[in-house]
């Protein structure tokens, strides 16, 4: 049995909600899956990303395929980071040392970017006046 770890979605047209799952590789698009891992939000802003860890760490230990989206959430929550340790064989206290400083590089990078954001340009407002055009002649 080969299994995928994948976003199923939710919701309705234009109100995009998605499960993070994990599902057997044989089975419809939107069928059943083998366990929920988390959910995944994109229409706020930030993405609303929960993730369960240790169930995904889980799956991909026991030789789960994420896709690339997945991959890509796993690896802004470190949890990819995380697996590739302990796939090394990498002593637990190291495990959560390393982590903390990824996550500690990530929260200064946000700091950065945040700092650096321009604000936002005024909008015009109702009572702005609209600039006269002059009529064409034929």
């Amino acid at each position: 049995m080969s299994v995928r770890i994948r976003l199923m979605r939710l919701g309705r047209k234009k109100s995009l909600q998605f499960r993070i799952v994990a599902v057997d590789s044989r089975k419809k698009r939107d069928g059943a899956y083998l366990e929920l891992l988390g959910s995944y939000q994109p229409r706020f802003r930030p993405a609303k990303v929960e993730i369960e860890e240790d169930k995904a760490l889980r799956w991909l230990q026991l030789g789960a395929v994420p896709s690339d989206t997945v991959r890509s959430l796993l690896s802004e929550r470190g949890i990819m980071l995380k697996f590739d340790l302990l796939k090394r064989n990498t002593p637990a206290e190291k495990i959560t040392q390393v982590t903390a400083d990824w996550q500690a590089k990530v929260a200064q990078r946000v700091a950065k970017s945040v700092a650096r954001a321009k604000p936002k340009s005024k909008k015009k407002t109702a009572a702005e006046p609209i600039p006269a055009t002059k009529p064409q002649e034929s």
